[in-house]
């Protein structure tokens, strides 16, 4: 019995490209995960009763609304939305704390644009020490794939 190799026509042995996918392999691993997961999903879920007991600790207060200083790069400074000035920064916190809350251990937050003078910024720092707001924050956009804009 011998092949034929070379010429034309067709027949038994001739190759032909097929262009068609078999997907009967596909289906059937997609039935066996199917079936594996309808029976191991029963088991997955807690068949053990327990009697838990009830909860005695007080829900915790939710944390003080946070104060921000936002400083333009013409200087202006704002408590929040309140426009204010350097040198009355002081008073200005104290009103918007309202007395209900200690000054030394309120964290301020500041947001500064990229283009403020350094001394305006160390300003309102110096500002915030000598009325005794020490615990300072610094708010900074997170970008992500780097540091911001350099000159």
């Amino acid at each position: 019995m011998a092949a034929k190799l070379s010429g034309s026509g067709g027949g038994k042995y001739a190759v032909e490209a097929n262009s068609e996918i078999n997907v009967t392999p596909f289906v059937d691993v997609m039935l066996v995960l199917l079936i594996i997961f309808m029976v191991a999903a029963p088991l997955a879920s807690v068949t053990v009763k327990v009697q838990l007991p009830a909860a005695v600790a007080k829900p915790g207060t939710n944390p003080p609304k946070p104060i921000y200083i936002s400083i333009q790069p013409n200087g202006n400074l704002f408590i929040g939305d309140f426009h204010t000035d350097l040198a009355s920064l002081g008073d200005d916190l104290r009103k918007n704390l309202g007395g209900k809350r200690n000054p030394t251990k309120e964290r301020i937050f500041i947001r500064a644009d990229t283009d403020v003078l350094y001394g305006d910024f160390m300003g309102v720092m110096n500002m915030l020490q000598d009325n005794g707001f020490y615990s300072v924050a610094l708010v900074g956009e997170d970008k992500k794939g780097g540091g911001g804009k350099r000159g």
